[in-house]
């Protein structure tokens, strides 16, 4: 399992980054509308997470709409309700010290984590661009896409969250059904990185199909 280590910012220093981020995301068609959650570490002892407000657009989000949380999602800082996914995040930050978290609602991160719900993930090899993850330094790598089913309740859902992780401590990512990414950095800069790469392989994994045929109809 990789470990990161991320520096601590205050919100006002972090908050620019990730609005960045979450514009850059909304750009590119990831975060399209209110989808899609960002945040990045302020603390680890108490643990406290910048992340964007729920219901914000992606596209014109600006530094105030992001708030500080503590360890069980709590306002501690800033205006608004935090994501709703915010126990996503608190749940990745623990079970792989990332320093920060990037989840976006793409088409084919969509599309493709309900074409291999079935097999509980997917497995991505070949590629060039996997050299861009964290620890990886050849094309040869396999990486392992899980995915996990969707719910209202991701509070609840967090135990069976770390148990995927946990059970793939190699993963820079994962997959929720009909939802979207998840993937992680050391900082901002490399969980974009990541963010970008993944995004990257997906759709190359989904515009060529499984053995060499289409997903679906084109």
């Amino acid at each position: 399992m990789t470990e990161y280590n991320s520096g601590m910012p205050a919100l006002a220093d972090a908050a620019p980054a990730l609005a960045h981020l979450a514009r850059q995301a909304h750009a590119r068609g990831w975060a399209l509308g209110t989808s899609g959650n960002f945040s990045s570490v302020l603390s680890t002892e108490p643990l406290r997470l910048a992340i964007t407000s729920s219901g914000a657009d992606k596209g014109r989000l600006e530094p105030s709409q992001i708030v500080a949380v503590d360890g069980r999602g709590s306002v501690l800082e800033g205006d608004g309700r935090p994501s709703a996914e915010t126990a996503v995040h608190l749940a990745i930050v623990r079970a792989r010290g990332a320093g920060a978290v990037a989840h976006t609602h793409s088409a084919w991160s969509t599309l493709l984590s309900d074409v291999y719900a079935p097999a509980g993930g997917l497995a991505i090899e070949g590629y060039e661009m996997l050299k861009g993850l964290a620890g990886v330094a050849t094309h040869s790598h396999r990486e392992w896409v899980p995915i996990v089913e969707n719910t209202q309740d991701w509070e609840a859902a967090a135990p069976r969250l770390v148990e995927v992780l946990e059970g793939h401590p190699d993963a820079h990512a994962f997959l929720i059904r009909r939802h979207g990414l998840y993937t992680w950095g050391r900082d901002v800069g490399e969980a974009a990185r990541h963010l970008e790469v993944m995004e990257f392989l997906l759709e190359a994994v989904g515009r060529a199909g499984r053995e060499g045929e289409p997903a679906w109809p084109r």
